[in-house]
């Protein structure tokens, strides 16, 4: 239309009143929609810059503990440089965790502005082990550097979903190229919308009547991903184009990638969504992104989106997937046909169960349950800090690996005696395991179950009869009535008789109780150390009522037991409910010489400044005599030597660094209950504590040295192979402690006729002092010389004790049996014809 008839329509509409109104409605209307456009273009815009800051830069994550290297080790640059990798490092000083550079002689390693330690270092190897560390701070000599502790996960959402950050440089170009293949070629070409893609799906949509989400850009699959709900309608559409073309506007291709690569969803593991290639190469590889090969990147861009590419659930689809992505490679120029043929060639290489035991879920949940429950004031959700802890990631691989191989044994045995076991009716039998360093009682791993998928109940703090396991605690408050026996009690050594027979114990006003033995009772005397060895029921209780059940109760209480142990008989058989974290913590005693080691498991915490805002500070506390503890850690050591744990050797445990015999290393106890079976030992490196039950507590019908022992005995060979754990010693006698060499059947000091002669521990004036009245010349010998009890208080409640008691022949006394309790006598044995006569009576 000519201007001069456009200006002359015009007038003429101007003139005319309708045509004023239709004017200024089409203005106020165009004012309108501009008004709307950029309210929710703004309102998107906003939602979307908050999402992406908060998603992933206020995040918190949980770290390992830094990994030692040690002088002498064995070492190789490439490992190290690998573990760095693994930790942000990387081969420039472009990243804020840290840098390193690998020398002909070893490896330099440089921490950056986020690094746990700034102290640098270089560590030379030659001939296949370290043989100097040297600190770049002041160029002297170390025998121990401490490299960066290794990221263990972030701290989830209520969504569960779980990620690793990585940045579009860290990328390898390869893994580039496969997502782009899949899923957007023209990436960094097009303005963020396909126009060909959307009229394509636009489409479909008008012809099937159905909403489709076909030739979505990865721009268009960020928006959605990150700001949009996963309904299908054209109203979502709308919103997605705003959210892109926003995204296009303020952000770089590599920006949008990069935010792209660290959102996408990649499935399940358990009960967590993985997001994000970095925790998709770790869940599907057990390995670093930077680390991927060629078929592995396309299958994980192949896995992009779709729960049917699953390569767990759907191998020979994820192939199929994997194997079209390569093939659109090789189109786009992006491979050779050489590496396309030997790519899908390749198997698929996925390894299941790598996440759980590189992330320790139970583990971490607990830091979470630490952080809500004693930084209240601090959002570790939304705001970005690092939390360090004391986890030790080769231990949790070692018991994640126990665990998964030992249970087998416990599902074995009981396939056997019912083949429904597995079924939904009869759910397989639960674990747990502890592990703590024996010298500063660290948590240095854990296992609360044997699949998180399945179950995320933390089985380490759920409460369980310890059983047997409780009874060293027995007799520790027996060996204490050498050092504190204000009452005149009987004073008790390992080497003190009880009558094992049936016995019926009465108390206050509860029913009369007759606990029975899992072996055979022997309807004679036997010493404290055969009875813990045994772990024979009748002598710890009838131990218990000589040391008085309020001193066992309160010893429990003084090592950390719960406030529900009372002081009544069935205290002795380890009746009253602890969690496994309980014993795991109350061992930390018997290693340490009587401490009490409480230390915090989360260590250091920085906010996003790297400011210090928690510090933990070891705790420790003498609460039992070092001397009584030695004398129960040696009767813990006849357990493995000749008692319920003996097996231990059958199973190959070894302690290649001990200098002296195995049973002189390592000491446990096992514990059976009704509905549980356990294990807890240790060596002077490590304490590890193993349960074994099922979740509706019914009857377990296996005993800890069938079912917890095998588990632990695993673990343990794994551990001390670890160089910071190798070098094991013997449990070392205090001051105060005397060997001396007594008769077998005695318990009196033994002569050359003694034919059995065993070497027994006491605490110095507490020994016999009377040589064998059976195998000696008749005369009964004083010996002369030793030193009396001298008073070592542990503890507030532990006193000295002026005069102890020791009876006469010694050590060798034997427990009474309140009056009030009759001892059954020994039943005769019956011929055949007597038995089938008392059939018919």
């Amino acid at each position: 239309m000519p201007i001069k008839l456009q200006k002359t329509f015009l007038t003429r509409l101007l003139m005319t009143r309708a045509g004023r109104v239709a004017l200024i409605s089409a203005a106020v209307l165009l004012v309108a929609c501009l008004s709307t456009f950029t309210y929710f273009y703004v309102q998107l815009a906003n939602l979307t810059d908050e999402k992406l800051r908060n998603g992933f830069s206020n995040m918190s994550v949980v770290y390992a503990a830094p990994r030692p290297v040690l002088l002498g080790e064995p070492a190789r640059a490439e490992e190290i440089a690998e573990y760095l990798r693994r930790c942000d490092y990387s081969e420039s000083n472009r990243s804020r965790a840290g840098w390193y550079r690998v020398r002909p002689d070893g490896i330099e390693v440089n921490p950056g502005p986020d690094a746990y330690d700034q102290e640098g270092a270089v560590i030379k190897i030659s001939g296949g082990k370290v043989s100097e560390i040297i600190s770049l701070a002041d160029h002297t000599d170390r025998t121990e550097y401490l490299l960066e502790p290794e990221l263990i996960t972030n701290l989830f959402d209520r969504k569960r979903e779980k990620r690793r950050i990585v940045h579009f440089d860290e990328i390898p170009k390869v893994v580039v190229d496969a997502v782009l293949s899949a899923e957007d070629k023209r990436f960094f070409q097009h303005p963020g919308v396909d126009p060909f893609g959307v009229i394509r799906s636009a489409f479909v949509d008008v012809k099937d009547r159905r909403y489709a989400q076909g030739s979505s850009t990865l721009t268009m699959q960020l928006a959605r991903t990150c700001c949009l709900s996963t309904e299908k309608s054209w109203n979502r559409k709308l919103r997605e184009l705003l959210i892109t073309l926003h995204l296009e506007q303020k952000f770089t291709k590599k920006q949008i990638f990069e935010y792209y690569a660290n959102s996408i969803y990649l499935g399940n593991q358990g009960s967590f969504s993985i997001n994000g290639l970095g925790e998709g190469a770790q869940v599907y590889f057990g390995k670093d992104l930077s680390q991927v090969t060629l078929p592995q990147a396309a299958m994980l861009a192949g896995r992009i989106q779709n729960d049917q590419w699953d390569p767990f659930r759907h191998p020979e689809q994820a192939r199929q997937r994997r194997n079209l992505v390569l093939k659109n490679m090789r189109e786009n120029g992006q491979i050779t046909t050489a590496e396309y043929e030997a790519a899908i060639a390749s198997p698929l290489g996925v390894t299941r169960g790598t996440t759980q035991a590189s992330e320790a879920p139970y583990f971490v949940d607990l830091v979470k349950e630490e952080l809500l429950d004693k930084f209240q004031d601090r959002d570790f959700q939304n705001d970005s800090y690092r939390i360090y802890t004391t986890l030790d990631m080769n231990l949790q691989h070692d018991a994640e690996e126990a665990v998964k191989e030992g249970i087998v044994e416990t599902d074995q045995a009981w396939h056997r005696r019912n083949k429904k076991y597995g079924a939904d009716e009869f759910p397989r039998a639960q674990v747990a395991m502890i592990v703590m360093d024996a010298e500063t009682g660290e948590l240095k791993a854990l296992v609360g179950g044997r699949d998180y998928g399945a179950s995320q109940l933390n089985h380490a703090l759920a409460k369980r009869g310890p059983g047997s396991s409780f009874k060293p605690f027995v007799y520790t408050a027996a060996m204490e009535t050498a050092l504190d026996n204000p009452d005149g009690k009987p004073v008790l050594t390992p080497a003190s008789t009880v009558v094992d027979e049936p016995t019926t114990f009465w108390f206050e006003q509860q029913p009369p109780w007759t606990p029975a033995d899992f072996e055979d009772f022997r309807y004679a005397p036997v010493t404290l150390r055969e009875a813990l060895a045994h772990s024979l029921n009748v002598p710890a209780v009838k131990v218990a009522e000589a040391v008085g059940y309020d001193k066992v109760a309160a010893l429990a209480h003084r090592v950390g037991f719960n406030d529900d142990i009372k002081p009544t008989p069935a205290i002795a058989l380890g009746t009253y409910d602890v969690e496994p974290l309980e014993i795991a913590r109350a061992y930390t005693i018997f290693p340490s010489g009587g401490k009490l080691l409480d230390t915090d498991f989360i260590k250091n915490i920085r906010d996003r400044q790297g400011t210090t805002i928690f510090s933990a500070i070891p705790k420790q506390s003498q609460v039992v005599d070092q001397r009584a503890i030695y004398l129960v850690v040696s009767m813990m050591e006849e357990v493995l030597r000749s008692g319920t744990g003996a097996s231990v050797a059958a199973r190959g445990f070894r302690l290649p660094g001990c200098p002296a015999d195995l049973y002189a290393c390592a000491a446990g106890k096992t514990g059976t209950d009704k509905a549980d079976g356990w294990f807890a030992g240790f060596t002077s490196k490590l304490i590890c504590v193993v349960w074994v039950g099922f979740d509706d507590h019914r009857d377990f019908k296996l005993q800890g040295a069938d079912s917890a022992l095998p588990i632990w005995v695993d673990f343990m060979k794994r551990a001390h192979q670890h160089r910071e754990y190798r070098d094991v010693q013997p449990f070392e006698a205090p001051d105060g402690i005397v060997t001396v060499d007594i008769d077998a059947d005695t318990g009196e000091l033994a002569t050359p006729r003694c034919p059995h002669i065993r070497s027994e521990v006491f605490i110095a004036g507490t020994q016999p002092v009377t040589a064998c009245h059976l195998h000696g010349d008749g005369r009964a010998t004083q010996v002369a010389g030793w030193e009396p009890v001298q008073s070592q208080p542990a503890s507030g409640d532990v006193r000295p004790v002026a005069d102890a008691h020791v009876g006469d022949p010694g050590a060798s006394r034997v427990i009474p049996v309140s009056p009030a309790q009759p001892t059954p006598p020994k039943p005769e044995k019956k011929g055949f014809w007597q038995r089938l006569g008392d059939i018919f009576k």
